[in-house]
């Protein structure tokens, strides 16, 4: 992948969009689990249209007391993260990258936004998240809103349909980083994902 940097239309009702559940079974998940050692945070993830600059997808990255990513709706898919509801487990730094990856490319570059929280902050975010979905379509940033503001210290984030919108209220937060990915890979997914998978079946 050519990598620089490293690393909407109207709301749906729900009753139109039901969302597939996906369960994996607790051994899968017990073996991907992965822990990251040292300070919590939460990392909002928002894919921006790169010649509008419109919203088009919310996630979250937490590091509680395991590391997932939070994926409302997504279409990101790898048998090395098992998924319960749109978390997705075993979210190491290499997996990571490669879920930004996915998303940045010739008409979307990818928006990462991290702020430390407290131990008890970051489990109560996992928890909301494990108990959130599965996300119907066009459903990720509302679900993802709901998540943050229902947190100590993120109640300036509005419940909202519009991911450019949390991604202005969570800048509002104290001490946040922010990065910008950016790609020049061809505008089909699939490809990409394609490529992630033979990257990690070693191929």
């Amino acid at each position: 992948m050519n990598r620089r940097g490293f690393l909407v239309g109207l709301p749906l009702a729900l009753s139109a969009c039901t969302a597939q559940e996906v369960w994996a079974p607790q051994d899968v998940v017990t073996r991907a689990i992965y822990r990251k050692p040292g300070r919590k945070y939460i990392t909002l993830y928002t894919m921006k249209n790169v010649d509008s600059d419109n919203g088009a997808h919310s996630s979250l990255l937490i590091n509680a007391s395991q590391r997932v990513l939070f994926d409302p709706a997504g279409s990101f898919e790898q048998k090395v993260m098992p998924e319960r509801n749109d978390v997705l487990f075993g979210a190491t730094p290499r997996l990571e990258n490669f879920y930004v990856s996915f998303h940045a490319r010739s008409t979307y570059y990818v928006v990462g936004q991290s702020v430390d929280v407290s131990p008890e902050v970051a489990e109560q975010a996992l928890n909301l998240a494990l108990v959130s979905g599965p996300v119907a379509q066009a459903n990720c940033a509302r679900v993802t809103s709901r998540i943050l503001r229902q947190l100590p210290g993120f109640e300036n984030i509005r419940q909202t349909w519009g991911p450019n919108r949390i991604q202005e209220d969570f800048a509002k937060l104290p001490d946040v980083t922010t990065l910008e990915y950016r790609e020049d890979d061809a505008d089909d997914k699939t490809l990409a994902l394609a490529e992630i998978s033979a990257i990690l079946r070693g191929e």
